[in-house]
């Protein structure tokens, strides 16, 4: 019997390293799915980068966050790495849902057998229309999102390759694989952050744009051409709605 959405509790895997984006993000997290706050978890992987993947157990879902600074290429710098990938292969293997945004999405696409590279000359940082594919017509949370969606990215990595079990859902101008699930299985990964908005974005980047961008033109730019993203937001609610509630 399906759960009610008040009794579902989520893990929410965290990548960062200072305190405002990690309240932040998780603050992102609830809005967007629509659960309360005390319905998340949260392992702060900083705090604690060694863990086992039965930290799992007791929950319905996994989510996993962004990060502003590690890499998933450099495990010896960031311990939590290997172990990040090892809940991912876990929760597949006992098809436990998977909502993993940015560098979630790059540490499920190494830990199922695909690759990840540097691409600074196509990094996205702002937002960005996506394209779908004809898989995402038949896929239960895109099937419903209109080709062209807007979405927000952050990132200088992505994926080279994906998994060989992986649909590739949606991808945008400047990178070919932005979203995917594993066939028969309720895990989806985005190259994009469906947790953030338009003002979050401008926020954050705002705030620390010395970390992202050399330029404060560059800067200014994207801010005065962001887009609303309502579909990209929508898809947490959906993955609660139409993955974890049926």
């Amino acid at each position: 019997m399906p759960k009610q959405r008040s009794q579902l509790k989520i893990l929410l895997l965290q990548i960062r390293e200072d305190e405002i984006t990690r309240l932040e993000e998780f603050d992102e997290f609830v809005r967007y799915s629509q659960l309360e706050p005390q319905q998340l978890a949260t392992l702060n992987v900083f705090d604690i980068p060694d863990f086992e993947p039965t930290c799992i157990e007791g929950y319905d879902a996994l989510f996993v966050g962004g990060s502003s600074d590690a890499s998933v290429m450099q495990p010896d710098l960031y311990p939590f790495v290997e172990p990040s990938k090892l809940l991912m292969a876990h929760c597949l293997e006992e098809s436990i849902p998977v909502f993993a945004s940015c560098f979630g999405f790059q540490v499920a696409v190494e830990a199922l057998g695909g690759s990840v590279m540097v691409d600074k000359a196509n990094m996205e940082i702002g937002t960005y229309p996506m394209s779908l594919t004809e898989a995402a017509r038949d896929d239960v949370l895109f099937h419903d999102v209109a080709n062209g969606f807007w979405a927000v990215c952050g990132h200088k990595e992505r994926a080279l390759s994906l998994p060989q079990e992986a649909i590739l859902l949606a991808a945008s101008e400047l990178c070919p694989y932005h979203a995917f699930k594993v066939s028969d299985k309720p895990f989806y990964g985005f190259q994009f952050h469906p947790e953030l908005d338009a003002k979050d974005l401008a926020a954050r980047i705002t705030r620390y744009h010395n970390r992202y961008l050399d330029d404060s033109e560059v800067l200014i730019d994207i801010l005065k051409n962001l887009q609303e993203t309502t579909m990209a937001n929508q898809l947490i609610e959906k993955f609660v709605d139409r993955i974890l509630l049926v």
